[in-house]
């Protein structure tokens, strides 16, 4: 489960990223939607993560699934680093 939650985490940091490149996609789910990532190809960690998700919704809430079907390579942002030692 902890791999189905670091999967999980990984993959909403990518659609916040995805959501801010692209907001107009954000129009599409409704208010107070509990959404669900899925990844294409991966049914188990898409049956854990449906089901957590219908664990967790309040009744009545809907619940809207992202599928992810493609993701690019996994890449740093950092430009610059500066490495400073401390002595102690």
């Amino acid at each position: 489960m902890r791999g189905y939650l670091e999967k999980n985490s990984m993959l909403v940091k990518e659609f916040d990223h995805y959501i801010l490149e692209h907001p107009e996609f954000a129009d599409e789910i409704p208010n107070e939607a509990l959404v669900v990532m899925q990844l294409e190809g991966d049914e188990e960690f898409n049956r854990w993560a449906r089901e957590t998700a219908n664990e967790q919704a309040e009744e009545a809430q809907r619940v809207v699934c992202i599928t992810i079907t493609k993701l690019g390579p996994v890449h740093s942002r950092i430009e610059e680093l500066k490495l400073e030692t401390v002595s102690r």
